[in-house]
């Protein structure tokens, strides 16, 4: 588990092409955090078992699903990347709890880059039924709050996607502030808010059985 509260930033230094997928080389060599083989760490919201560690360069292997499913195929060298590692119970769970297992990846759509800092992000399906004005969200492993909901018909018509503020603190410290129109990007719905949805899918299978 995680928090979304990005603890560091990395930049790509190597890929490579492997059997099971691709083989990532992060440089975060002003991070303080020193991994075992083995560790859990969140790049970009994703959760990646570290295979590799020394003086600051991290090694993942990324599987054929995930390089699908998530913005990681696309990484190259000198891209820069948003870093968490696992949660312990001593984290002071100052976001939300986060999994590390993206649900989707939307496409940034608008960017406000005014006094008031707002990004809208076309969501895909797995992702839409979740969000909800003031509901938690993770956008490249940052813990966010939806400023509002996006209705391609106007009010009462389905969601497909949504508006985020970003104060100049998350612009400082995430890779955020980089994003362009037509970026593709990490969601992950809020575990709550799944986990609520699936009860209430199953409730309703089971009445419609009885």
């Amino acid at each position: 588990m995680f928090t979304g509260l990005i603890q560091a930033l990395g930049t790509v230094s190597e890929v490579h092409e492997i059997p099971t997928g691709r083989r990532l080389s992060i440089d975060a060599s002003d991070w303080d955090h020193r991994p075992e083989d083995g560790a859990s760490i969140a790049v970009d919201g994703c959760c990646l078992t570290v295979v590799e560690s020394s003086d600051g360069r991290h090694v993942f292997d990324v599987i054929h699903r995930s390089l699908e499913m998530t913005t990681l195929g696309g990484l190259a060298v000198d891209d820069r990347v948003n870093l968490e590692h696992a949660a312990t119970m001593e984290t002071l769970l100052g976001g939300h709890l986060v999994q590390g297992h993206v649900d989707g990846t939307g496409v940034v759509l608008e960017i406000d880059d005014g006094d008031d800092w707002r990004v809208r992000i076309e969501a895909p399906p797995g992702v839409r039924e979740h969000l909800v004005d003031r509901g938690s969200i993770t956008v490249d492993g940052v813990s966010l709050t939806v400023a509002r909901t996006i209705r391609a018909g106007g009010e009462g018509t389905e969601v497909t996607g949504l508006e985020i503020a970003l104060i100049p603190e998350t612009l400082e410290r995430t890779t955020l502030r980089d994003f362009v129109i037509g970026d593709r990007v990490n969601l992950e719905a809020d575990a709550f808010a799944k986990m609520v949805a699936a009860h209430v899918d199953r409730m309703l299978a089971e009445r419609g059985r009885s």
